[in-house]
């Protein structure tokens, strides 16, 4: 066995005494060998791919009430449950039926146990086969494909642009002159980061009649300037394709993203800005269409797990199966901002093996800082629209907003009452959506949105192992995400798990100090409040004798050394109109949203996306 196929197998074997302790239940040494003997014979697809479906089959276990005769193929049986983890599964389900056990028999925490052990390393950042991203790539454009075959019925469609012309009317008034576009953090077609976006050497034709490029990049000071000069104006038969591009998520397949070149990313995000304002507040979807929050979805589906009320349904490719054509007439009420979301809508996609498609007839992948929105916005509309059809109601202003009290949506994750779930799940897939329905639940006790997951009003949610284990110091990214996970499985009750990480994270950083919740430094997450005097007194007193704390008195607080999570900054000068117009943007930013200042030399370097390195140093306690 490899050397971090070992480690993930000992980390899983702290995992299972954890969980079984939490059960109350006696460990079983054939599940520990199982571990052992599957990841010698599988590698880690057995903890990646193999117990993740373990997972599922669970879970539709619980929403059918029973553990059906496919259910567990990869694994033997006793009885009519799988021989492995019997003894945890064996207290949620009776052994010679197969059915759910009755409510007061059924052990919680196995639930939440199983469950655990099931999902540990289904989110483990690795690269997948090549077979496997050739299989997602080729299963993006085969989409595109079958999307050039749908056709709405229409009758749906009219439906559709008669709800959509009342739950977006309050967006009617948006003005394209006042917003105001920003670069988003990420990676661009071109290539181009950093400072480097705002010195500009293409700009779309499209785009000159709602966001012109002297007022949106430069100022209109530039003009006849050499900077001015260099830029090139890209007629739409010559703009550069968006850049398919797979990203790790787990080893059974990669996240297709689509990489939007900079002109368009930038425009896109002042029209997501907007949206994301009124949305949020219009009176038919404020509460119901969230994009920042997912508290509203993850209360929903912990008392729905309880009360039966509400369904949790889930989509897959959601993003890639937004038809464009259909989605627009969202925006009919507003021609300017409809037609300045295609303008900085992307056409054409160019795949990793130089393939270009297009035109595309989804609205746009992830990658566009209008997908998010878009999609969240489609898919409401649809529901709503089901709602009224089923119960025989008109459309008018009075009852969309009586049935838009029953829908709730963030991107992809739904929440609709269980008994019209299986109809919107039905009229969902007639615009060629794929409704999820391992991880869609109106059955049982079992739901999950938006992160939460719920058996019987209690949350049993897992915690994801993301990384291998760290090798040295410089793997920041690594301890740092060891170090939160750690304070996760400490959090929950899974003591050994923790202390199990948090000693293999010490042996590169040194003892990790206790620190608060809100610490910015590495460390222990301790539970000692200031009204707790003589618990903070000790905790003080022992980071005293180990000369990891001081008093600071210029602030009038304790601080503790520690480990700190910094980003990667390299030379990345700027000058002229580009470092006037991000001075510009920096400052409205920094003003419209009540944060700090941004570093004062972000004109001479900038930082590298999703770099970090640890440096130690004094932090408040």
């Amino acid at each position: 066995m490899k050397s971090h196929e070992s480690d993930q197998v000992s980390l899983a074997n702290v995992i299972y005494s954890d969980v079984f302790a939490k059960c109350a239940a006696t460990p079983d040494l054939r599940d520990l060998k199982t571990f052992k003997s599957r990841v010698e014979q599988e590698g880690l697809s057995f903890l990646t791919i193999t117990l993740p479906q373990f997972g599922k089959d669970f879970e539709r276990s619980l929403a059918d009430g029973h553990v059906a005769p496919t259910a567990f193929r990869s694994f033997g049986k006793v009885g009519r449950i799988p021989a492995f983890l019997q003894g945890i599964v064996g207290q949620v389900f009776d052994r010679e039926t197969g059915g759910l056990l009755n409510e007061e028999q059924i052990n919680i925490p196995a639930i939440e146990g199983i469950r655990q052990l099931a999902y540990a390393f289904k989110k483990m950042e690795m690269d997948c086969t090549l077979q496997r991203v050739q299989s997602t790539i080729d299963g993006f454009a085969q989409l595109e494909r079958d999307l050039s075959l749908v056709r709405v019925p229409q009758e749906l469609l009219d439906d559709f642009c008669q709800v959509a012309d009342i739950l977006w009317n309050g967006l009617s008034d948006i003005n394209l002159r006042e917003l105001v576009p920003r670069h988003g953090p990420g990676a661009t077609a071109e290539g181009v980061s950093g400072n480097q976006k705002f010195s500009w050497r293409l700009w779309h034709d499209r785009l000159e009649p709602y966001f012109p490029f002297l007022d949106s990049a430069y100022s209109l000071g530039a003009y006849g300037s050499k900077e001015f000069e260099d830029v090139t104006i890209v007629q739409a038969e010559e703009e550069q394709p968006v850049k398919v591009t797979p990203v790790p998520k787990t080893m059974k397949g990669p996240r297709v993203i689509a990489i939007e070149p900079c002109c368009m990313q930038y425009v896109q995000q002042a029209i997501r800005r907007e949206l994301y304002s009124r949305v949020e507040r219009l009176p038919l979807s404020s509460g119901h269409v969230n994009f920042r929050d997912q508290g509203v979805n993850r209360a929903l589906a912990l008392t729905s797990s309880k009360d039966g009320l509400m369904a949790t349904l889930d989509l897959s490719d959601a993003s890639d199966r937004v038809i464009n054509d259909v989605a627009l007439h969202m925006f009919d009420c507003n021609p300017d901002l409809r037609d300045a979301i295609v303008a900085c809508r992307s056409t054409h996609a160019k795949l990793p093996d130089g393939r270009v498609i297009g035109p595309l007839k989804k609205f746009a992948s992830m990658g566009s800082a209008l997908c998010f929105p878009v999609e969240s916005m489609y898919f409401y509309t649809i529901c709503v629209g089901t709602l009224l059809r089923e119960q025989n109601l008109p459309v008018s202003f009075r009852n969309v907003y009586k049935v838009s009290r029953e829908v709730y949506v963030y991107g992809d994750d739904i929440i609709v009452p269980v008994r019209w779930a299986a109809t919107i799940a039905e009229d969902l897939q007639k615009y060629h959506c794929k409704v999820n329905m391992q991880k869609s639940f109106w059955t049982g006790r079992f739901r999950e949105s938006c992160g939460m997951d719920a058996y019987g009003g209690v949350e049993v949610t897992p915690t994801y192992i993301r990384k291998l284990h760290p090798s040295n110091r410089q793997q920041g990214d690594v301890l740092i995400s060891w170090v939160k996970t750690a304070n996760l499985f400490a959090k929950r009750g899974y003591t050994a798990t923790s202390s199990y990480m948090f000693s293999v994270c010490e042996r590169h950083l040194g003892k990790l100090p206790y620190v608060s919740e809100n610490s910015p430094s590495l460390g222990r997450i301790h539970d000692v409040g200031l009204h707790d005097g003589g618990r903070m007194s000790m905790l003080i007193l022992e980071l005293l004798s180990t000369k990891t704390g001081r008093w600071n008195a210029d602030h009038q607080l304790f601080e503790v050394k520690s480990w700190v999570a910094s980003p990667v900054r390299c030379t990345d000068a700027l000058d002229g109109y580009g470092a006037l117009m991000k001075f510009f943007l920096s400052e409205a930013f920094v003003r419209d949203n009540a944060i700090k200042a941004q570093d004062e030399n972000h004109l001479e370097r900038s930082a590298r996306h999703g770099a970090v390195t640890l440096q130690r140093r004094w932090v408040p306690l």
